[in-house]
């Protein structure tokens, strides 16, 4: 009988965490099903990206892999659909590394007529029952130590955590492009150690797509979630006024021309949905279900949970 060639014995020697995938996305379809949520499936190859200063798309021909369903989805909500979900591939170049890949799976869920307060209501549910399904308790064991996700999870805004954990201020970390470089490197690892955190109000220089605070025009209504460590979503309530929008856009795009990025054309379905009044108010989240994952089978890295990562 023949040698096995290792990559068999890899993929053997996944099953639990394979069996444990198929469990997670039974339980998220499950949970969406009864809250009366639509399940869609939208295009991965596309022709318009979402323009964001610091996420680079997949060329795929002449168009590109999606990093995101997240136009098309809204165009579904423009159209008149209230509550909606995707459970699917996204692709973003140069990704790679411990929490990290090129292909992910994610799940995004948009509300109409409804806010990220609502967003966030769903997103406790929804960790609270995966971890029951996955790891028998609301208590799971990640990192050597041990997180209660029934535990009311920890509220902190972006500036709070900057000068709690960093030291700085999140105004001078942007002026001097440093943000992303303090928030992986000193404010991330205190996130979530013992009960999720979720982290509120992010400068406006980073959420293109979302909507500004009313009281503080320098801040977005955007927040993160972060268990042991490790961002899980992103979600916002989602900007609807077209001229902002489309000079957002325009702002990034600038953006990447300088720094020798792509550019890539405005969708401009999405921007007649904006101009003609159609997107109600809403709110979404992004969650990256590799992650999740990783963090409910206490996995030292996402390509443990994916049983194959050629990209």
């Amino acid at each position: 009988m023949s040698v096995k060639p290792e990559s068999l014995n890899r993929l053997y020697q996944l099953k639990s965490r394979l069996q444990a995938r198929h469990k997670l996305t039974a339980c998220i379809r499950d949970f969406f099903s009864a809250r009366d949520f639509l399940e869609v499936d939208t295009p991965v190859r596309i022709a318009a990206p979402a323009l964001e200063d610091h996420i680079d798309a997949e060329p795929s021909g002449t168009m590109f892999l999606r990093t995101s369903p997240e136009l098309h989805m809204k165009r579904l909500l423009a159209a008149g659909y209230p509550r909606l979900f995707q459970l699917g591939p996204c692709f973003r170049a140069g990704e790679k590394g411990r929490r990290h890949l090129s292909e992910f799976t994610m799940l995004e869920w948009y509300r109409a007529h409804e806010d990220y307060q609502s967003i966030l209501r769903d997103t406790v549910d929804l960790v609270k029952r995966a971890a029951h399904a996955l790891c028998g308790s609301h208590a799971l064991s990640c990192r050597s130590v041990t997180i209660n996700v029934a535990q009311e999870w920890e509220a902190l805004t972006v500036d709070q955590a900057f000068e709690r954990y960093a030291g700085s201020s999140v105004d001078a970390a942007v002026a001097e492009n440093r943000f992303e470089e303090i928030l992986v490197d000193s404010v991330e690892p205190h996130l979530g150690r013992t009960r999720p955190t979720v982290l509120f109000d992010f400068p406006s220089q980073l959420g293109s797509l979302a909507r500004t605070k009313p009281d503080n025009h320098r801040r977005v209504e955007r927040w993160e979630l972060y268990i042991a460590g490790v961002e899980l979503a992103n979600a916002y309530n989602e900007l609807t006024d077209a001229g902002e929008q489309e000079h957002r856009f325009i702002e990034s795009a600038a953006l990447r021309r300088r720094t020798g990025r792509g550019v890539y054309p405005l969708d401009n379905e999405y921007m007649a949905c904006l101009r003609g009044g159609h997107l109600p108010e809403c709110s979404g989240i992004a969650l990256g279900v590799d992650r999740l994952l990783m963090i409910l089978t206490d996995a030292e890295s996402i390509a443990d949970v994916v049983p194959f990562t050629e990209a």
